[in-house]
């Protein structure tokens, strides 16, 4: 699994867990997975962190998902569950202690659902990993072809963003990206048709290529990344690019 930057490992924070809800049956690996390489996010979709008790209880007073006979839990047991983790798309990854169920809980949709996840696979620093990979195929019927690669949480990550002009006798998204790959070797490359990642160690971070809307770039950087975020900057600019807002 490819690290963005720097991880920070939590160290066990338990007594942080009502003690009731302390033995609850997390995804294999979950704990182990935290306590090596901290919060951040995995693969671009979802958010890993710390369980957390509270997150979730004013939603038991909000009418989101539909609780019938085939539902796992009643409206009244949402303030029981445990979150673990959300997309970036707003669903929650929780646990319910009392039952041992791992649930997900959509933004979009009014259905509740159990995953059913293979908690005898043997446990080592990636098996979390494996889970999110898991729940991913579960969840949309899919899976990831891209590389594996998490994204620990930092407090000194920064954000620039550039646009590359619409024009005809200008490069490309696609041709800035290939260049800029030239030009700056990365140590990983995800790209498909909705954009490019350029990751680089370096840079604490990546280069960011939205296809989709045919102009935007950002570069993902740690603030000591110095000089070689510079040059990339430069570089962007000297190819055409300008910063939001001119």
């Amino acid at each position: 699994m490819y690290l963005v930057s720097q991880s920070y490992p939590l160290l066990d924070r338990g007594g942080q867990i009502p003690e009731e809800k302390a033995t609850a049956v997390f995804p294999p690996g979950y704990m182990r997975f935290l306590q090596r390489f901290g919060a951040g996010t995995y693969r671009g979709w979802m958010n890993v962190y710390w369980p957390d008790a509270e997150v979730l209880k004013p939603f038991v007073d909000y009418d989101l998902w539909e609780h019938d006979e085939d539902s796992p839990i009643t409206q009244q047991q949402i303030g029981e569950l445990i979150a673990i983790g959300s997309s970036v798309d707003g669903d929650f990854l929780a646990v319910h202690p009392p039952t041992g169920q791992v649930l997900w809980l959509p933004r979009h949709g009014d259905q509740l659902q159990r995953l059913s996840l293979d908690v005898s696979e043997p446990e080592d620093d990636e098996a979390y990993a494996r889970s999110l990979d898991e729940i991913f195929r579960e969840v949309y019927g899919n899976v990831q072809e891209d590389e594996v690669y998490y994204e620990p949480r930092s407090d000194t990550r920064n954000h620039l963003f550039l646009r590359l002009p619409p024009d005809q006798d200008r490069l490309t998204l696609p041709q800035l990206a290939g260049l800029c790959r030239e030009a700056f070797p990365p140590d990983l490359v995800i790209e498909n048709q909705y954009g490019c990642k350029l990751f680089n160690r370096r840079l604490g971070g990546y280069i960011r290529f939205n296809y989709a809307n045919r102009q935007e770039v950002a570069i993902i950087y740690e603030k000591d990344a110095g000089q070689l975020f510079a040059d990339i900057k430069q570089w962007l600019l000297s190819q055409g690019c300008v910063q939001f807002g001119q």
